[in-house]
């Protein structure tokens, strides 16, 4: 299975870093592309100097980065076969970009392929409160076929963490691409009363 993932200047390194990390571990080849201000995020939220693919996926990761600046890249093509694409996290103005068709540089010019090639498309969209901009984007996108899955981590689980809202965004990406993973995500009732996950279920 081939995706497709990008970074945006939109606080939310972590649901990047956990959903990357999933995906390599479920056997998803990872193609990569990082904007100036994702970069920027990795920085100042994971504290990376450079984008360092072993800290993402790990020492045996199947992941490949793409430059944000390359339009020619594989991404860029709709020959290049893959399963679909995930913007995570995803800033406003990538949101209007991708929402207006633009395509000058890899991360807008992968989406509009894979809306034009009707492959799926997820942008978790991490702002608060919408603009009313933002809200027409959603709207543009969604008649398009876009997915949006802005990053609202539930707290049905009673999550204890900061790693357990992570856990459960990426989980319900990873569920919408159709990949199998361990991460909390379920309803269970019992007793009428939601079930707490102790962390050591989170980090298999």
């Amino acid at each position: 299975m081939k995706l497709i993932l990008a970074i945006t200047g939109a606080s939310g390194a972590g649901y990047a870093a956990r959903l990357i990390r999933q995906l390599v571990a479920a056997g998803v080849e990872v193609h990569l592309i990082v904007s100036p201000l994702g970069r920027r995020l990795l920085h100042d939220e994971l504290g990376m100097k450079e984008v360092d693919l072993k800290v993402l996926g790990g020492r045996r990761h199947t992941i490949t980065l793409h430059p944000y600046n390359d339009c020619g890249a594989l991404p860029a093509s709709g020959s290049f076969l893959h399963q679909g694409m995930v913007i995570c996290p995803c800033s406003s103005n990538t949101l209007g970009q991708v929402a207006g068709g633009l395509g000058d540089n890899l991360i807008c010019r992968a989406a509009a392929v894979t809306i034009k090639e009707r492959r799926k498309l997820i942008l978790v969209h991490r702002e608060m409160p919408l603009s009313p901009i933002d809200v027409n984007n959603y709207k543009t996108l969604s008649d398009a076929g876009v997915i949006l899955a802005p990053a609202n981590p539930g707290f049905y689980l009673n999550p204890a963490s900061i790693d357990q809202l992570y856990d459960f965004v990426a989980g319900k990406v990873m569920d919408l691409l159709g990949v199998d993973h361990p991460l909390p995500t379920r309803w269970e009732p019992e007793g009428g009363k939601t079930r707490r996950l102790p962390d050591k279920e989170t980090r298999r």
